[in-house]
């Protein structure tokens, strides 16, 4: 099959040029003014075509939260969701379509969803995950989310003694899932891949970091974790090792040029130095470091230090959205109030390759995604410029990053295959997903966590709130 762009907008060195894009099967095989003619033509007109982003971090299933968690700091926010999110495989599936729809919208080709697994159903939730998107046909990474420790181990204990439950599945029973999960549904040719993926230091042994390690250097897998979102984790980690979550994770070998850490709010000059050395990348996620009270990551300093950056959503009930232009936007400009050096403020296009290029190292594919060069996968994205939100004319990027655009999204190709077309999602019903989100939902209002009514006074005197 063969789809040619015609007079489409592409961001050069010095500017913009109009050209055609033409895309043979599953890649870019041509970038230029008068492509031959081919049997589909697109009109690419008063149009802008940018390499796919990348939403390097979200949790599908927590849509069924989003709008109601209650104003709390990430592990008290924690113990309410896991009182109120008891999910069932139809909702994986609902919401894990949901996510992609969003995340296509804003101008995302690919998602990693650190996908939350209901206990006993493990694979069947993630099989729900891959059929939502393979049926939508966004390139996913299902990230599992596992852990073998209780939610109460991840608050630092400070000077009391804590006795912690023991988690309900044991270490080894969770890697075998996850490889059988690799077994089953890892399939790169088909935009479908598993990655490892403790939550994090706070919920995890160095036993299933290291079984994730063999995992990812077995299968050739892509590594990922929360890391040190906030100042209690950074207390735990001392608690736990005596050293930094970052010199921890650097001696058991977890730290590498295929895994990508969320968060990474609370790090020390020295953690920024290992992860410069060990080529991970950081994927920031401002708008929920923001929401849960976590703080502002130092991203400027990261990538200083030649630390590769990308951006996330996170989950949607920690962002309460999947709008990947508004978190390149708040986590291009929020860095402007933290270094009064205006030299080091991310621009429109650094922060477009950020989502892109610096998306697509973050998993270790910037051989075929990230930039629009010939030979690439054609994971594309086009823009309306006449959408009313990007007008007047001026700077087609400046307008797309530090403005508010909202329906501009006209075109989206996967792998070669055009999924969205004059703004709607081809694959699926997206109305019949609408309905259904409505369906299995109901109005709230407030609610009380027995969870947090159990540990908010010791999480108020370890972190000196009382």
């Amino acid at each position: 099959m063969v789809d040619t762009i015609r007079n489409v907008l592409i961001p050069v060195e010095n500017g913009y040029d109009t050209v055609d894009v033409q895309v043979v099967d599953n890649a870019i095989a041509a970038i230029s003014p008068g492509c031959d003619a081919t049997n589909s033509a697109i009109d690419g007109k008063n149009k802008l075509l940018l390499p796919g982003f990348v939403n390097a971090h979200t949790h599908s299933s927590e849509m069924w939260q989003r709008g109601i968690m209650s104003v709390f700091p990430l592990e008290l926010w924690l113990a309410e969701l896991y009182d109120f999110a008891p999910l069932d495989i139809e909702k994986v599936y609902l919401s894990a379509l949901g996510t992609a729809v969003e995340t296509l919208l804003s101008g995302g080709t690919t998602v990693v969803d650190h996908l939350v697994l209901i206990p006993g159903k493990e694979l069947e939730t993630i099989a729900s995950a891959v059929r939502a998107y393979k049926e939508v046909g966004i390139r996913a990474f299902v990230a599992p989310l596992i852990q073998d420790e209780s939610l109460s181990a991840g608050i630092p204990s400070g000077e009391s003694e804590q006795i912690h439950e023991p988690y309900f599945r044991s270490t080894q029973a969770t890697l075998e899932i996850i490889s059988e999960a690799v077994k089953q549904f890892h399939r790169p040719d088909e935009g479908m891949y598993i990655a490892t993926a403790p939550t994090g230091i706070q919920l995890c042994s160095d036993a299933l970091f290291t079984g994730c390690i063999e995992l990812s250097e077995k299968y050739d897998l892509c590594r990922h974790s929360h890391l040190l979102e906030t100042k209690a984790q950074e207390k735990l980690a001392q608690e736990k090792y005596g050293c930094s979550a970052v010199e921890h994770l650097k001696r058991i070998g977890y730290l590498s040029d295929r895994t990508s850490l969320a968060h990474c709010v609370h790090l020390t000059e020295a953690d920024i130095t290992i992860l410069a050395e060990t080529k991970s990348t950081v994927v920031h996620n401002p708008l929920s470091n923001l929401r849960l009270g976590s703080g502002i990551a130092p991203i400027l300093k990261y990538r200083q230090a030649g630390i590769n950056v990308t951006f996330g959503c996170d989950g949607a009930s920690s962002n309460d959205s999947q709008d990947l232009l508004e978190a390149i936007k708040i986590g291009s400009i929020l860095h402007n109030v933290t270094d009064s050096d205006y030299q080091h403020w991310i621009t429109p296009r650094q922060a477009v390759e950020m989502a892109s290029l610096g998306g697509a190292k973050a998993l270790n594919m910037t051989s075929e995604l990230g930039s629009l060069s010939v030979g690439k996968k054609a994971d594309l994205v086009m823009y309306d410029l006449t959408s009313l939100s990007l007008l007047p004319r001026t700077d087609p990027i400046g307008l797309l990053v530090l403005g508010r655009p909202t329906n501009v999204v006209n075109s989206v190709w996967v792998n070669g295959k055009q999924i969205v077309a004059d703004g709607k999602v081809k694959t699926i019903d997206v109305d019949n997903l609408r309905q259904e989100l409505f369906n299995h939902s109901q109005w709230q209002t407030t609610r009380k966590s027995q969870t947090v009514a159990q540990i908010e006074a010791h999480y108020r005197t370890v972190m000196n709130l009382s």
